[in-house]
């Protein structure tokens, strides 16, 4: 079928890519997902965006596609924006894989989410948010040490080991950062010393959870906090250089496996999610489990954690590629009708 594969302006993939290491190039995902859709027979056509929504409609209208593959992070190099351009999907009546509106923008407030998890009992960290233009104030019951982070980027932007403070000095220091280089509100979170895990879900209401993956640090020097940072998340030398993986968790305490699995459902389902997710956990020394966030719309480049925890539970790259289809598809944006 035609499929319209929207993508970032500057992460079109181009027709020539015999001179290029397929392994870095930024534009990995989109050539992954461009070249297996062709592979498996449908007609692609690869539109980048930047700060024009005409050019989608003019694409629908020309060219008439029958769903929209989604790789969009947001508009006009706004990631709190991605869930206005999947609303403008819905008004085209485009179908679209990935998450949903609403979805998006529960996912994407790192406070909202964590209140509306907390209602429903499931575990997070503790937290405060630093309002930009606001005097910042340290409540009583604060603990260190904590984590700030942006409240509202993902990908481990403006995410170092600086993130990590021992004190209220640090504390304001890393709080300004994100509000001077970064531009957002900023949210500090109980740091939780252990292990980073992931569980991935697949599905609009029935679900299918992968297998449970872990990312690894097996260079890394003891001083060093295990996060993911944005070096940890994009580098490939620096991964190479102090191990960095992820891959199926291991020797995870009995019973602990199938509780991340029911969680990752349970967090799913209350910030009505769809299409896929990937929900991030950290299981610390005494076995206590707690919800970092939830990620809709996760990286999905061949070899990544998604599609190889998908892989490990029996779906092939293709096979994944076509249910994140189907599940577009059969979305319906207004579940009373």
């Amino acid at each position: 079928m035609r499929v319209l594969l929207l993508m970032h302006s500057y992460l079109v993939p181009p027709e020539d890519v015999s001179d290029v290491n397929l392994v870095t190039v930024i534009w990995k995902t989109e050539y992954d997902v461009l070249s297996t859709l062709r592979d498996m027979g449908h007609e692609v056509y690869p539109l980048g965006v930047s700060n024009d929504l005409g050019v989608i409609k003019k694409a629908v209208v020309e060219w008439k596609p029958k769903i929209a593959f989604n790789l969009l992070e947001g508009f006009d190099e706004i990631g709190s924006f991605d869930h206005n351009l999947v609303a403008y999907l819905e008004l085209l009546r485009l179908p679209y894989t990935g998450c949903n509106p609403r979805g998006l923008l529960l996912a994407r407030d790192k406070a909202l989410s964590k209140k509306l998890m907390t209602y429903h009992r499931i575990p997070v960290p503790g937290f405060v948010v630093f309002r930009k233009r606001r005097s910042m104030h340290i409540p009583r019951d604060f603990t260190f040490p904590m984590i700030v982070k942006s409240l509202t980027q993902d990908a481990s932007i403006g995410i170092s080991q600086a993130s990590v403070v021992k004190s209220a000095e640090k504390l304001l220091e890393r709080v300004t950062f994100i509000h001077r280089s970064i531009g957002t509100d900023a949210i500090a979170e109980n740091y939780i010393a252990g292990r980073e895990l992931y569980v991935g879900v697949l599905g609009n209401e029935r679900l299918k959870v992968f297998p449970v993956w872990e990312l690894a640090f097996r260079k890394m020097p003891r001083n060093v906090n295990r996060i993911a940072t944005d070096r940890v998340k994009w580098s490939v030398k620096y991964q190479k250089k102090h191990g960095v993986m992820t891959d199926a968790a291991k020797n995870l305490p009995r019973g602990m496996g199938l509780k991340l699995q029911r969680l990752a459902k349970r967090v799913y389902q209350v910030l009505e999610l769809s299409g896929y997710a990937r929900i991030d956990f950290r299981l610390d020394e005494f076995g206590r489990v707690a919800v970092l966030e939830a990620n809709p719309n996760p990286q999905i480049a061949y070899g990544e954690d998604f599609a190889e925890s998908a892989e490990y539970a029996g779906l092939s790259y293709e096979e994944l590629l076509r249910r994140l289809l189907s599940l577009g598809l059969r979305w319906k944006s207004d579940k009373s009708g």
